[in-house]
């Protein structure tokens, strides 16, 4: 039979051919429908399994098959039981569908189609729904996975790992649609994407409802990614949700279900100050993976290089006084100092010149290890301990991790980043959330150099304390809160609250929620009255995000304390939701058709694109382990990978030809590159002091486009060198890099706190020179207080 195409590594047609995806946004919520259409080529029966990527704090609501004119839809088991029912339909000769979360990670599911006869096609739909999350510019980030990089699984794991089966983007067998229909009470202003969109197309003169769609050709090289943005955002806001009218009265879905949406706004003057205290513990990841390119557009800006940048930005905005420490980690961790050490001109020098040497050279993932010896270090007094995280996500362990994160969450706050296509969402957001800090993806053109600066920022907001939250409602209704307690507040941030409302209640019903904390020592309090009459059209949206919810906190309930009743409990909120968890799966078995199917059962792997860089192609020589592989661009141990290859019996020269050409056998002679000179505006950042000052030099000069005379020239005469080499760099950041000054704004207010503790009359004079020579017009009010 003559092949061509897209094969196996056994020379067997992909059978899933399409993925269309609908999402529907309102206000910050998005429902998700994915409808995977699969046909059977070959001539025996077969069995499809497809891994693939999920948000990590998704609720799964919905999963069914279609298969000529039947549907199937899967009900919610235990996962067991449900796996058994599954193998046993398969054996009877019966069909079946099961859908399960990973035992390692929640934001990586499996999908089993099975028994597939000859020519026969099945339309799998699958459902979820999930909040979309606040930026730092007041977009709501949508984020649909469509990468999924082989994770690292540690030495020692026990249990199976997360077999991926991976092709690189390019190679993709199957198609992807997109479109999204966005509502809000408020006008959509846009939408952006890290991908082609069609114009976006507005249904109504007020434009509260608009529709949007993923352009032809995707190349499955990236997430397929939506910022929203609405006038006037964002609104507190509350959404009472009817019960599910065929669920018991009393029970989490036939109960009415509330979900509430806070932004706290704190007093001007308490924000205007930043901590002058803390330990900051920087923990980088230095994987091979972090040599793989931040995007396909920078080929020169590797991971690692964003991180070392990063780190500088970071490390010189940092108050004097503080305490830091700077880790990495691959196969083994360092660290810069045995301990923090406080943060001054010669520890910052130190540091800094070992971030400058740092490569993505320390082999694997094995993040637990260094956060072991972070959490065993003693806290410092009066110094609150600030943790930052910079990896690209790819680890098996992400609940052991995760679970660390938390038993020490009252010695710390963690902020979070997910570098890169296809970072662990459950990994980068659990950190942040067990951690109590915030967390940031940068992915695309995204750089990572202003978000690292905002979670900076919050860490050095005051911390907010003593919250609690209270509740007024009518005689006759009481109020069960679904979520975890809300531990952090931070400026401009939404905090979620989910509840079921028992009882009995007036039509015109109000009840009223306040959160009171406490900053800067001062008492603060945020409250919003809302109706208690259900919204219309809603379906059961609030209730199955208030039993994720739920089910999360138990699951982690569940891990620390290994009790098998709070085991129970999650099987139960979950089959009665019928919403997804960690010790369930959705199973369907098609009992209508009482044909059996014939002859052995035959298993097709679907592959999952991961990020370009990180395909290996390999000599047919050396075909890699059945159970682990190495990687070319890195020295990740990464799980089981099915190879693809396409093969055309006109042309191949041999039925092993790969996709991909042979690694050469004799290393090709590669001319040295030339690293392209350094941004100025990193120049001028190295250069600042601890202090916060900036020496007149000739590599000051050099970064401000000027010469050394031209500066010693236009000094003003009774103003010292180091005034003089501060205020102008000032002034050239205010001047030139406005567009970056999420980036610099901290390290240009302590370079003012010491301007001004100088107590020199002459500022005045030193800017009105500083702006003749830039040829600038910044006023000396802009330079801050």
């Amino acid at each position: 039979m003559k092949c061509c195409g897209l094969l196996t590594d056994l020379r067997h047609p992909v059978p899933l051919k399409s993925v269309e995806v609908e999402v529907e946004v309102r206000d910050h919520v998005a429902t998700v429908i994915s409808t995977l259409t699969y046909e059977n080529k070959e001539d025996k029966p077969l069995e499809a399994v497809f891994v693939f990527p999920m948000p990590g704090d998704a609720a799964v609501c919905h999963f069914s098959a279609t298969i000529g004119q039947k549907q199937i839809v899967a009900e919610v088991k235990e996962k067991q039981k449900a796996r058994e029912e599954y193998d046993d339909a398969l054996s009877s000769g019966q069909q079946a569908f099961l859908l399960e979360e990973s035992d390692q990670s929640p934001d990586i599911f499996s999908m089993n189609v099975g028994s597939l006869r000859p020519e026969e096609s099945a339309s799998i739909r699958l459902e979820y729904v999930t909040e979309l999350a606040v930026q730092a510019d007041d977009g709501l980030r949508f984020c649909l996975p469509a990468v999924l990089n082989p994770r690292y699984e540690p030495r020692g794991s026990e249990g199976p790992s997360v077999q991926v089966t991976s092709v690189p983007s390019s190679l993709v067998p199957y198609s992807l649609s997109f479109s999204a229909r966005v509502s809000s009470p408020r006008p959509v202003s846009k939408v952006e994407s890290n991908c082609s969109l069609d114009p976006l197309q507005y249904l109504n003169a007020e434009k509260t409802q608009a529709t949007v769609k993923l352009a032809a050709g995707h190349k499955f090289d990236r997430d397929v990614e939506l910022l929203i943005y609405y006038k006037d955002a964002h609104q507190p806001s509350a959404l009472v949700e009817a019960g599910q009218t065929s669920a018991k009265p009393g029970s989490l879905m036939g109960d009415p279900a509330l979900m509430l949406s806070l932004y706290p706004e704190f007093p001007k003057d308490a924000m205007s100050s930043v901590a002058s205290c803390g330990e900051f513990v920087f923990l980088l990841d230095r994987s091979g993976s972090m040599d793989c390119e931040t995007n396909d557009s920078s080929p020169q800006d590797s991971r690692i290089s964003s991180a070392r940048d990063t780190l500088l930005l970071l490390v010189k905005s940092l108050p004097m006084g503080c305490y830091f420490n700077i880790y990495s980690f691959g196969s083994s961790y360092e660290h810069i100092f045995p301990k923090s050490v406080e943060y001054n001109e010669k520890t910052m020098e130190e540091a800094l010149k070992k971030v400058a040497e740092m490569n993505a050279d320390l082999g694997g993932t094995e993040i637990l290890q260094p956060l072991v010896h972070i959490y065993n270090q003693p806290c410092i007094p009066s110094q609150p301990r600030q943790l930052f995280v910079f990896t690209d996500g790819e680890v098996e362990n992400t609940k052991e991790v995760i679970s660390l994160v938390k038993k020490n969450s009252g010695s710390h706050r963690c902020f979070s980043f997910g570098i890169g296509e296809g970072a662990s969402t459950a990994l980068i957001n659990g950190l942040a959330k067990e951690g109590g800090g915030h967390a940031q993806f940068i992915t695309g053109a995204d750089r990572m150099q202003p978000k690292a600066m905002q979670s900076l920022r919050f860490a050095l907001q005051p911390a907010v304390v003593d919250i609690s939250v209270g509740w007024e409602v009518p005689q006759g209704v009481s109020i069960n809160v679904l979520s975890p307690p809300i531990t952090t507040i931070f400026q401009g941030q939404r905090s979620l609250i989910y509840a079921q409302l028992t009882g009995e209640s007036p039509e015109a019903a109000e009840g009223c929620v306040t959160v009171k904390y406490s900053l800067a020592g001062r008492p603060s309090q945020t409250q919003l009255h809302f109706s208690l009459k259900p919204a219309e059209d809603t379906g059961l949206t609030v209730h199955r995000l208030a039993a994720r919810t739920l089910i999360r906190s138990l699951e982690m309930e569940e891990e620390e304390e290994e009790d098998g009743g709070v085991k129970e409990k999650v099987v139960e909120v979950s089959v009665q939701s019928g919403v997804s968890s960690a010790f369930t799966a959705f199973i369907a078995v098609n009992k209508v058709d009482g044909e059996t199917i014939q002859g052995p059962l035959v298993r097709r792997n679907v592959p999952v694109p991961c990020y370009g860089s990180f395909y290996q192609c390999y000599d047919t020589a050396s075909p890699p382990s059945p159970i682990k592989m190495m990687a070319c661009c890195y020295e990740d141990v990464i799980s089981d990978t099915e190879v693809l290859r396409v093969v055309d019996e006109d042309n191949a020269s041999s039925e092993d030809d790969y996709l991909c050409p042979k690694a050469p056998q004799e290393p090709e002679e590669v001319p040295v590159a030339i690293p392209p000179p350094r941004d100025p505006f990193l120049q001028l950042v190295s250069l600042q002091k601890a202090s916060g000052c900036w020496l007149l030099s000739p590599d000051l000069a050099a970064a401000l486009g000027k010469t050394s005379i031209e500066l010693e020239n236009s000094k003003p005469a009774a103003v010292t060198e180091e005034v003089w080499a501060t205020t102008l760099a000032l002034i050239w950041l205010h001047g030139f890099k406005t567009d970056a000054k999420d980036e610099w704004d901290l390290l240009a207010m302590k370079a003012m706190l010491w301007l001004r503790a100088q107590k020199g009359p002459c500022l005045t004079e030193c800017v009105e020179a500083g702006n003749a020579l830039f040829g600038c017009k910044v006023q000396e009010e802009a330079l801050g207080p």
